[in-house]
Formats: structure tokens, sequence, C-alpha cells
């Protein structure tokens, strides 16, 4: 639950990529609300302008193309610069298959040979090394805070490993294979790293209308919220390495109940028969 000062987060400064938009919009919104500030970054300026206007709180706005080093590190800087310290950040900027054509993967298929080098590069870039840019950038300043939390948004294994879904699905795949490995290798010291999924098909302009699917039967963006706020507040010290899944976080639960019920170990675990 939310209404205890473990969750409060006056004194936090959050960045979110792609925060003005979708899911990130509603992390945004949820986090200014639990008392954050909060570093909104996109690249396209309009929205960025309406989450600036629309959203009550310490929002601040910043406009970037994190996918390369130059982008990525001037974000990371203006955050310092700005709030005067960088607590968490959340690596959810990323882009859909519709950017390579029109409609969804049902009615209008993009098979793995028809990608071509360009995009899969641009999908790498934006959702694999944009998150490592950011994060190496950040972890410096984590780190002399003694105060981190590093959170990765990707999307369902079943997602990631679909066909018609390349290079989305892989390249989901391998931020969360990265951020995995970050969560080993920060084991132990008071900076984490997690994954939040909204746990099946959004309301997001990744699903286009063309698709035919009810946007009311889709998942709604705002149960990104409270997840994303415990994620980033103290109440979530220790947990680390873990996939949380938004849907099934129960706002009246306990965070042991719905770490219990919503969670599970980032990617893949092995089995008995696995090499």
């Amino acid at each position: 639950m939310l209404n205890d000062h473990e969750h409060e987060l006056s004194g936090t400064s959050v960045v979110v990529t792609g925060g003005a938009r979708g899911l990130g919009r509603a992390m945004t919104e949820a986090l200014a609300a639990a008392g954050a500030s909060v570093l909104v970054v996109d690249i396209d300026q309009e929205p960025l302008v309406e989450v600036l206007t629309e959203v009550p709180g310490t929002v601040v706005g910043h406009r970037a193309d994190i996918s390369q080093r130059e982008g990525a590190e001037g974000t990371i800087d203006f955050a310092l610069a700005t709030f005067g310290s960088i607590d968490v950040l959340i690596n959810n900027a990323g882009i859909g298959m519709s950017m390579i054509r029109s409609g969804d993967r049902y009615r209008n298929p993009v098979f793995f040979w028809e990608v071509g080098d360009d995009w899969m590069q641009r999908f790498y870039e934006v959702h694999v090394r944009a998150p490592y840019l950011l994060t190496t950038a950040a972890l410096p300043h984590m780190r002399e805070r003694e105060f981190g939390r590093i959170i990765t948004v990707t999307t369902s294994l079943s997602t990631m490993l679909a066909g018609t879904n390349t290079p989305y699905g892989p390249m989901k795949a391998a931020s969360e294979a990265l951020c995995a490995a970050m969560s080993h290798d920060l084991a132990g010291s008071p900076i984490t790293a997690n994954v939040l999924v909204p746990g099946g098909a959004a309301d997001t302009r990744y699903v286009p209308d063309s698709s035919g699917r009810p946007r009311d039967q889709l998942i709604q963006p705002v149960v990104m919220g409270i997840p994303s706020v415990f994620l980033s507040s103290r109440a979530s010290d220790g947990v680390n390495g873990r996939r949380i899944i938004a849907k099934d976080w129960v706002a009246d639960r306990s965070d042991e109940e719905n770490l219990a019920a919503a969670s599970a170990p980032i990617g893949w675990v092995p089995s008995r028969s696995a090499v």
C-alpha cells in the first residue's frame, strides 16, 4: 500500500525516458503525485508540452535522442543540473513494429527477413544501447549518494519470442537480459535494478486502431503507477533482480503480498534440464 512514509518520494529525483506518452506518462503522473521531481524525456516536442501543461507537481521536460551517447549523457547532466541529483532512472522509451509498417503483426505482419539492417540497428539503439548509456552515466552519482533505482520496462516473455515481431521482441529480450546482468553486478549495494511490465497488450500507440482490438479490453497504462512508485521508494530496499507485472499489483495489498503475487526473477528461470 502507498499510504505510509516509506512510499513518500519528496526529495527523490526521477528520470523517465519516453515519459510523455503511454506507460511513461502514467508513471510520470504517479511519481509526481507521490512527491518526486520528475524529468520527462522524449524525442518529440509536442507530447512534452502536453505533459508539462497537464501533469501537476515538479515535472520538467527534456527533449533528447537518448539512443546516442551525446543525448544520453546530456540527459543525465541535465537532470543533475536541474535537481542536483539522480535517484531513479526508468528506462521506458521504446519504438514499436508499426514504425516499420503500419498496422500490427496480425493484420499486416513484418517477417524477420523483411526488416533490414537499418531497422535492426535502430531498435537496438533505442531498446538496448540507450538503457546502457543512461545507466552507466547515472551510476556514479547514485553510488555517491548511496541510493539508486534502475527500472527497465520490457514486455511479456511470449512477445519477446513471437513471430512477426522482429526486431521489437528480440531487442526487448536483450534489454531484459541487460537489466538482469546489472542486478547481479549491483547485488549487495544500495542500488537496485528491476524490470516492470504491464502484463499484456497495453492501451498505447503500440497497439494501433487497425488491429481491431477494443481499447477498453487492453491493459490501461495507469496500472504502471503504483508499482513504479514502490520501486522508486525506500520501501523497495533490497528488492533487486525482480520482474514485476503491473496488472497483478493490487493497491490494497501489502508490498510483501504484491511481491509474492506479482513478481518473479528477471527473465527466464532455468529448469533442471536447461543447459
